[in-house]
């Protein structure tokens, strides 16, 4: 898997409010059209809705400790994961990855992760399959086209952010994280990949005409963060 394109794909993207059928037959296409030009990838899944629906219901029949949103969350992502590794079937690693602690040696081209351990978002698994495999950046697929210096789905105001240091990126987010939270990405994931020297690309992933741009290194609209 040397020189792997490393993808986190939102939640959001794959189970918005239910199965996005039409989305993952097209993201399906497309990567498989880089695949046959000879590209590897490691795919890390989220949770999306599903995540914070299981975590909001669970809380409705008892109060949860955030330990305890972290795993329902975590679960969630095992779901969606699966579901993506079928879509790959034959040309996919066996297994969706769950503990990035241990190296996966494959010649398949496509290996898809999940979360792992609490605490954090798939974002931090991303940078740990990204560090497995010698990768350079990340590119987080979310569903804003940048990092704003504040909520756009809140904020008519809000201002896009084409670059931005890693300690610039960390006032935005804060350095906390909590099950179910909706960041462009999240502020464990952030720190490690500057410890790592990792540059993450974050852009809007339902375009996915602009996510090929940025995977054939063409100009793209999204936020770079190093």
């Amino acid at each position: 898997m040397k020189d792997a394109i490393i993808l986190s794909l939102g939640g959001s993207l794959i189970y918005p409010k239910e199965i996005d059928v039409d989305y993952l037959k097209k993201i399906r296409k497309m990567i498989l059209k880089f695949v046959d030009s000879g590209k590897r990838f490691g795919i890390v899944c989220g949770g999306g809705s599903s995540c914070r629906y299981y975590i909001k219901k669970a809380n409705e029949v008892v109060a949860m400790e955030r330990i305890q949103n972290d795993r329902i969350g975590i679960a969630t992502t095992w779901a969606n994961a699966q579901l993506v590794r079928e879509l790959f079937d034959d040309i996919a690693y066996e297994d969706v990855v769950k503990n990035y602690s241990k190296k996966i040696k494959t010649d398949k081209p496509i290996i898809i992760g999940a979360g792992w351990e609490p605490g954090c978002s798939t974002d931090k698994d991303a940078v740990l399959l990204g560090k497995m495999f010698n990768a350079g950046t990340i590119i987080n697929l979310t569903n804003v086209d940048y990092v704003y210096d504040k909520d756009p789905l809140n904020n008519k105001d809000a201002k896009p952010i084409e670059k931005a240091t890693w300690k610039e990126f960390k006032k935005i987010v804060g350095g906390e994280w909590k099950a179910g939270m909706n960041l462009p990405f999240d502020p464990v994931a952030a720190a490690l990949a500057e410890k790592e020297g990792i540059k993450v690309i974050i852009l809007n992933g339902h375009d996915l005409d602009n996510l090929e741009k940025c995977l054939a290194g063409k100009d793209f609209v999204g936020t770079v963060i190093s």
